[in-house]
């Protein structure tokens, strides 16, 4: 009878899952933005109950009245997940200690310096820390450079006694978010999934196979941060390539978006990047420094990166010192010139500000005496914003006697639904960094400026 009693005590990993598989464990997901609220509607659509964490009560509030803060989230879904009593959110994060997985989507800056920030990921584990029991599973989904989750989450994780593959399990798995993109959602992109040991993939690689399309399994945490990383430093880098080409061939007399327009037609061995007036999110901007950074713990120097970084950071300036010149031509100076930017957002279609260029250009603006203010749909009140809370910006309604009554106005983001054949015909000079004004060229090109 003791022998097989002792034969029926299952496994830590066996208990979670069992869970797992029968949708009953419960998911926490720590940091509720623009990664951490659409995986909350992910898991609870998926069966999951679900409880997010913040400490920001004014999103803790909303999600617990159905509302939603980021458009890519619907609040009637919301509402009914609350309703079914699949969701619920708080600021207490003791309630840790209930929920079978925690999933952390917390922000990772960079310092004033450039260097990386991983206090938030830090403060995460600390109250992991403080309510962790056996059996649970913690998946980091904040990038960072290769050796955190094993480096600073590990370590954190195992001071009260518990051991990583035994009594928890602690796995990294990349978020993949594509704001604004309709064809591809956090339920049918590949899910990278790498653990710190056996045990720890095996859980995390079945809780995430719970919600999403596909997992694809590596062989550490570091192999999948390293994969995250590669990811978005692809994309700099051939940004930043098209920006330099951009200023290039504008010395030159062409145009490179036609040349761009021209070099896809090529059906293999090109894949086309759009230049712009720099970089934007919380991914492309910053991970590539994260890898530079680490780098050089191994006396290895990412010349190319770093590179592509510093050409990406410089575009913003482009885009001001184009503006001034074209002003000056006119006879006006940018001192005291009325301008106004169009879009706020980091990309089209979205209500995403994080590290948006148009911060940037704004503050060069109003540094250099600019009379400054914005129209976005999308954002219709200046947010404030980490980097940037000395900015104040008016937010003006998109009409004509607005844009008559700006010396210069500055496309910075091309959402589709703006009135640009009103912006053509209404505006005195347009500064066009994303090709946005394309269509009236014939009509208007004598104050249309690519920069």
């Amino acid at each position: 009878m003791a022998s097989s009693a002792k034969a029926a005590v299952r496994s830590p990993l066996d208990e979670l899952l069992g869970k797992i598989k029968s949708r009953k464990a419960r998911v926490g997901v720590v940091g509720l933005g623009y990664v951490g609220l659409p995986l909350v509607r992910l898991f609870a659509s998926k069966g999951f109950p679900v409880l997010g964490f913040d400490i920001d009560a004014g999103k803790v509030d909303s999600i617990n009245r159905g509302k939603s803060y980021i458009q890519s989230v619907a609040s009637p879904l919301l509402a009914r997940l609350l309703k079914e009593g699949r969701l619920g959110a708080t600021a207490d994060f003791k309630r840790l200690s209930q929920v079978d997985a925690v999933v952390i989507c917390v922000p990772t800056p960079l310092t004033p310096e450039g260097r990386p920030d991983v206090s938030f990921i830090k403060q995460t584990a600390a109250a992991i820390a403080s309510n962790l029991r056996r059996g649970q599973l913690v998946s980091l989904e904040s990038t960072s450079y290769p050796g955190t989750t094993r480096e600073l989450m590990k370590t954190a994780l195992e001071k009260g006694g518990l051991r990583c593959g035994r009594d928890f399990f602690l796995a990294f798995s990349p978020e993949r978010e594509d704001p604004g993109n309709k064809r591809f959602t956090n339920e049918s992109i590949p899910k990278i999934v790498g653990g710190i040991d056996e045990p720890s993939r095996q859980a995390a690689a079945a809780l995430y196979g719970a919600a999403v399309a596909r997992v694809v399994q590596v062989s550490s945490c570091e192999a999948a941060e390293a994969a995250k990383l590669l990811e978005n430093i692809y994309r700099c880098v051939n940004i930043a390539l098209v920006n330099e080409l951009k200023m290039c061939f504008d010395k030159m007399g062409i145009d490179v978006w036609e040349v761009i327009e021209a070099a896809a037609t090529k059906p293999f061995g090109f894949q086309r990047f759009s230049p712009g007036p720099g970089l934007g999110g919380h991914c492309i901007p910053i991970d590539p420094f994260y890898l530079s950074w680490k780098a050089r713990e191994f006396q290895f120097n990412t010349r190319f990166i770093d590179l592509a970084g510093e050409l990406n950071v410089q575009m913003p300036y482009y885009v001001v010192g184009k503006l001034e010149e074209a002003l000056r031509a006119r006879g006006l100076k940018l001192e005291e010139a009325r301008i106004l930017i169009v879009g706020l957002a980091y990309k089209k279609d979205i209500d995403d500000p994080r590290e948006s260029p148009a911060f940037k250009i704004l503050e060069l603006l109003a540094e250099k005496g600019a009379k400054i203010a914005y129209h976005d749909p999308r954002i219709p009140a200046f947010p404030a914003m980490r980097h940037y809370k000395h900015l104040k910006a008016a937010s003006v309604a998109l009409n004509a006697k607005e844009l008559s009554g700006r010396d210069a106005v500055v496309v910075v983001t091309d959402h589709s639904d703006l009135d640009y054949a009103l912006i053509a015909k209404s505006s005195r000079l347009i500064v066009d960094t994303r090709n946005a004004m394309a269509p009236f060229a014939k009509a208007f090109g004598d104050k249309i400026v690519k920069a």
